[in-house]
């Protein structure tokens, strides 16, 4: 099994970024051949300095390694390394129709109201995010919810140009289904996803936060007046309360039946601190080790430059395959 998976460097990684994908990446290096990249290339698709992108990049790396990534055991390197990227994509956009990427989604979330004015790497970037995995002939690609319609894009996309150029240039993806990732809600309001960009640093745990700042966030998350009951379905209707107790469990690795078990008739008064002091054991030395990693460039360069040689190696074969199956250098 090749599964490859990508993350934007936008804004450093904080507790739902950890539970819901980072912590099942660390898995998957156990068990399957794993590559993963930063997606600094998908990340121009949007207004951003340079200076900001370059310092972005490395420190989303500092963070994948300090929070379990092994760059001995999966292949992490950032796009713009490997030239076959936007390469292959370009190849791709004499395949995929207008039609398909109309209804894209994310397209229409991220311009709003500005279509006219939104980059036509926007517009394109699903293409892209299909040359990011069919590159490697990837056998399985994680995927939250947001990620599904982005999949079988890249799936029509494959079949349509193997049809088309009556080769077996493309392996069909198959969306990765591992263990149930934690949702994370924000600290400020149960019922919002937990996000690096909401203006209230208070609603999120970054992993950049030092172990006085974590117990503070968890002491004034908002909660309600209720004790915690005895039973998950009693959670219903409590978004701030159910919050807290996925967290507690899947920092413990445990069942919210079972926290509940434990904290059952306890206000918050007693269960912040102990929640407070859960979280600052497990992201506390992943904090540590993201602060001393990450103004370690020269240290970073060579991960990502070795991770990038890895992956341009692998990506070569697939990259000639389809320059030969269109017709072009067909001597390549």
């Amino acid at each position: 099994m090749r599964v490859v998976s990508g993350i934007q460097p936008t804004g450093n990684l904080h507790l739902g970024n950890y539970l819901g994908a980072i912590v099942n990446w660390v898995k998957m290096q156990e068990e399957s051949e794993c590559l993963f990249f930063l997606a600094d290339l998908h990340a121009i698709s949007m207004p951003i300095a340079a200076e900001d992108l370059s310092r972005a990049t490395r420190e989303m790396a500092a963070a994948l390694i300090a929070s379990g990534v092994d760059p001995e055991r999966a292949t992490l390197f950032n796009q713009a390394r490997v030239p076959a990227h936007p390469e292959l994509a370009w190849l791709l956009n004499g395949t995929a129709r207008m039609g398909w990427l109309n209804r894209m989604t994310q397209f229409k979330d991220k311009s709003g109201k500005n279509r006219e004015g939104a980059s036509a790497a926007l517009f394109a970037y699903p293409v892209l995010q299909a040359a990011d995995v069919l590159l490697y002939r990837a056998t399985h690609v994680p995927v939250g919810d947001d990620q599904k319609q982005h999949l079988e894009l890249a799936r029509d996309i494959a079949e349509k140009f193997n049809n088309d150029t009556g080769t077996e240039t493309f392996v069909l993806p198959e969306p990765y289904i591992g263990e149930t990732a934690a949702r994370i809600m924000s600290l400020r309001d149960g019922t919002k996803k937990m996000s690096k960009s909401d203006p209230s640093d208070m609603s999120r745990i970054n992993l950049s936060d030092d172990t006085d700042l974590i117990a503070k966030k968890i002491r004034k998350a908002k909660t309600d007046a209720e004790p915690l009951p005895d039973t998950v379905e009693e959670l219903a209707g409590r978004p701030e309360a159910r919050n807290l107790v996925t967290i507690y469990a899947a920092l413990a690795g445990t069942e919210q039946s079972a926290v509940l078990a434990d904290y059952a008739g306890k206000g918050f008064g007693d269960f912040k601190p102990a929640l407070a002091d859960l979280t600052v054991s497990v992201l506390g030395p992943i904090s540590d080790r993201f602060n001393a990693l990450k103004s370690e460039n020269a240290t970073l360069d060579t991960i990502l430059d070795a991770g990038a040689e890895k992956a341009t190696a692998a990506a070569a074969p697939v990259l000639s395959d389809a320059y030969r199956a269109l017709g072009l250098l067909s001597g390549r």
